[in-house]
């Protein structure tokens, strides 16, 4: 296991159990993103990074009984605490590192990402990857409950210029990894990005 998935696992594993009750109010942000993915019944999606899997009812809702929910994540205690949450009957939980899925390529439909970025050790090469399980035309969204001057202001830091998720920056990650961004939104109440799966 590298460092990058040993700091990921070190940050993540003592806050699982309480992760939830920590952000209790975020179930209407986490629909609304979902729902701005445009999916179909029968679509085929990733939650990729889903922690205790809070995306994956509302995936499940958006693509049917009959289409196909993965939830992703690097951490085996955040997968536990999304089945202790019951998550798992809205899609199959798959212990996975994003930068290098178990996956067909052009296997899914859509990819939502919730505070998966800053996580990233090597960001363009894992949204590569993210892009090679998408059809051409596929969505990926980045999705975080707060926006970025909201999530800055909760940590204690000020925001940077090379913010990765600054607009312009974030652009040209993702137009040099295979997406095109579709829309760009940094409010208190949500930072979402769309973009879709360059042809």
């Amino acid at each position: 296991m590298s460092d990058d998935h040993t700091h990921v696992q070190e940050f993540f594993t003592p806050r699982a159990a309480d992760w939830d009750s920590r952000f209790p109010d975020d179930g209407p942000a986490y629909a609304a993103a979902v729902a701005e993915l445009g999916l179909r019944e029968g679509d085929r999606v990733l939650d990729a990074g889903c922690g205790t899997g809070r995306a994956l009812p509302p995936l499940r809702g958006a693509v049917g009984a009959s289409g196909v929910v993965v939830g992703a994540d690097l951490t085996p205690a955040m997968l536990e605490a999304a089945v202790r949450a019951g998550r798992d009957r809205d899609g199959w939980l798959l212990l996975a590192d994003v930068s290098a899925l178990p996956l067909r390529s052009g296997s899914l439909d859509a990819v939502f990402a919730a505070g998966l970025v800053a996580h990233l050790p090597d960001p363009a090469r894992n949204l590569r990857e993210l892009a090679r399980v998408v059809r051409p035309g596929g969505v990926l969204a980045l999705f975080h409950p707060i926006g970025r001057a909201a999530l800055a202001a909760r940590q204690g830091r000020r925001i940077t210029p090379d913010d990765l998720r600054a607009e312009p920056n974030l652009r040209a990650l993702l137009a040099g990894s295979g997406w095109r961004m579709m829309s760009y939104v940094d409010e208190d109440a949500r930072f979402l990005a769309l973009a879709a799966r360059e042809s």
